[in-house]
């Protein structure tokens, strides 16, 4: 084994997970088994699969995709305010946000000035535990670029072109504690991805360990 081997060997061995903002690809993180966490998230394990970067005005934020032992894709982020929350996102389809709500009143979203309040009708299996009763908007049609890098080590392009992020408009409603949301992205193009959000500290993280 070469020198050059050896001493990347022991800073791989060394290194130490001990902050969320410290991830990277195929890292793992561990979650608690309290059951204020849905099903689908209590006590998993996920690894992440890719690092992406969200773009706004003011400033940027890491998104980690993640992925569980069923293939489940989930994502993670950070919300950031006089305390630090993890952000859980997951992504729904049209069936799902039909059962969820009025899809007249879901329409209201994209209503100026974007006051938009939102009642449940009913879960699907999907949506158990991530939903909440009632939501009012707090975010209309903020502009974001979203790109596929990871900002920590690489630099975001602020020209167009290819290596340009992909624009796009964010609506964001939240429950009254502020502890569920529902994000909608609607891309240039006219799709809308739809996730549902969960609000949780960052000691639902029990554990983090350097993937190989």
């Amino acid at each position: 084994m070469s020198f050059f081997k050896k001493i990347f060997n022991k800073e791989q061995a060394a290194r130490q997970i001990t902050n969320v903002n410290d991830l990277k690809v195929n890292d793992i993180i561990v979650l608690t088994d309290s059951f204020a966490l849905p099903e689908n998230l209590r006590q998993q394990q996920f690894q992440v699969s890719a690092v992406n970067s969200y773009e706004y005005e003011h400033h940027t934020e890491t998104e980690w995709v993640l992925t569980g032992n069923d293939d489940t894709e989930l994502f993670l982020s950070l919300d950031i305010d006089d305390k630090t929350y993890l952000k859980f996102s997951l992504k729904i389809q049209h069936h799902d946000v039909e059962n969820l709500f009025d899809l007249d009143e879901f329409a209201t979203i994209f209503d100026e000035p974007g006051e938009a309040f939102l009642v449940k009708q009913a879960d699907t299996d999907l949506s158990q535990g991530w939903s909440a009763e009632q939501y009012q908007q707090s975010i209309f049609a903020k502009v974001g670029y979203f790109h596929r890098k990871d900002h920590r080590t690489e630099q975001l392009s602020s020209y167009e072109g290819a290596d340009a992020g992909e624009q796009f408009e964010l609506y964001q409603l939240l429950n009254e504690d502020q502890s569920r949301g529902i994000e909608l992205e609607v891309w240039q193009d006219g799709d809308t991805d739809v996730c549902l959000t969960l609000y949780r500290p960052t000691h639902d993280i029990i554990d983090m360990y350097p993937g190989s």
